[in-house]
């Protein structure tokens, strides 16, 4: 989607009080074969905020281990630790200042892709084999209608990338070789897209996918926030409807997260700073053919979400005006940090990772 509004928020806020609690109690169970002792869990997890050095902003983020993250972002910037984010590398491609990077799926600490947003040849993919010390650009839009918003992959070599719709359908972009070539994949198994009806380019995950061949794709801005499910690997598509608010170009479901094949969660409401955003998360218990809203959803708009790993129940949302934590699978959502973050991403070893504006770029620590 073509526009996002922004808001301010800094400063480092330590997670307290019953959420945190419940966050420390979760990561316990989550992983005992490296949980710390019971009698450790009252030390508070919180975002541990990295120093980045640069003040671009980061809706992209791939985590692959609690030492090795990558986020990319404005002024066509790319970073990436090995230290746990006590260094950061810039590894920006060479000449793209001009670009805006909104996503980037990291496969290792020296494998990644990295996705730049924007109308016409504004959109483009690159991909590095070295650490991000060389790039090789593998794509670059040449429709003026196409912008792309997001792209995931399912495996070490099928990826999708989605652009706004062209012709009234969304434009499925498909590699099967890790991201060195890509190709437009036919629109007739696309369904027709509503009036307005767009991706938000917000944090990477308005396209993710779960198995090697499911991917879900949420969309914002029409009469009825939708979330389509592909089961071909985006060759094939259906539509559902969620109870996330839309009917405007900036309302809408901004992320998704599944844990499997059946359970996900749906995350949203309006960008705009001065505007409520009731109703702005959603669950499905059966792989997005339909949606209940959170009994207790976020205060406020969310741009990423995250389960946490090796746990059925908990989850994190990120947004402008905070953290909230989920340990219910999604139906009640309780304030974990009040710091402005974009986008959000956990890995199996517990390598909780943040990053938003202003450089902000996190890791929860316990």
């Amino acid at each position: 989607m073509r526009a996002l509004g922004k808001t301010r928020r800094t400063g480092r806020t330590i997670g307290v009080g019953p959420a945190a609690a419940a966050l420390a109690a979760a990561l316990v169970v989550a992983a005992p074969a490296v949980a710390a002792p019971a009698r450790d869990t009252a030390r508070t997890p919180h975002w541990a905020l990295k120093d980045s050095g640069t003040d671009a902003r980061f809706r992209g983020l791939s985590a692959v281990s609690r030492d090795t993250a990558w986020v990319a972002g404005s002024k066509g910037t790319v970073l990436r630790t090995v230290d746990g984010g006590a260094h950061w590398r810039n590894v920006s491609p060479p000449g793209a200042g001009d670009l805006e990077f909104r996503d980037v799926e990291a496969f290792d600490a020296r494998r990644a892709v990295v996705l730049a947003i924007g109308e016409g040849e504004a959109s483009r993919v690159y991909r590095t084999e070295d650490g991000g010390s060389t790039w090789t650009e593998s794509f670059r839009n040449t429709d003026a209608r196409a912008f792309y918003d997001c792209l995931t992959f399912l495996d070490r070599r099928h990826g999708l990338a989605v652009s706004d719709p062209v012709d009234g359908r969304f434009r499925i972009l498909s590699t099967s070789d890790g991201g060195r070539s890509w190709k437009v994949l036919p629109a007739d198994g696309m369904p027709a897209a509503q009036d307005g009806e767009a991706g938000f380019a917000a944090s990477g995950q308005c396209l993710v996918g779960a198995g090697p061949r499911d991917v879900w794709l949420a969309t914002g801005g029409g009469a009825t926030a939708r979330v389509l499910h592909s089961a071909d690997r985006g060759l094939t598509w259906t539509a559902a409807d969620t109870p996330v608010p839309a009917g405007d170009p900036a309302r809408g479901v901004f992320a998704l997260a599944f844990r499997d094949r059946a359970h996900g969660l749906a995350v949203g409401g309006d960008y705009r700073a001065d505007q409520a955003s009731p109703r702005a998360a959603a669950t499905t218990p059966d792989g997005g053919r339909t949606w209940t809203t959170a009994d207790r959803p976020p205060p406020a708009y969310r741009s990423g979400v995250t389960w946490l790993p090796h746990s059925r129940g908990s989850a994190l949302a990120v947004g402008p005006t905070g953290t909230d934590l989920t340990t219910d699978g999604g139906r009640t959502w309780s304030g974990l940090d009040t710091g402005s973050f974009d986008t959000v991403d956990c890995t199996p070893d517990l390598g909780c990772w943040a990053s938003g504006e202003k450089g902000r770029i996190a890791r929860l620590e316990r």
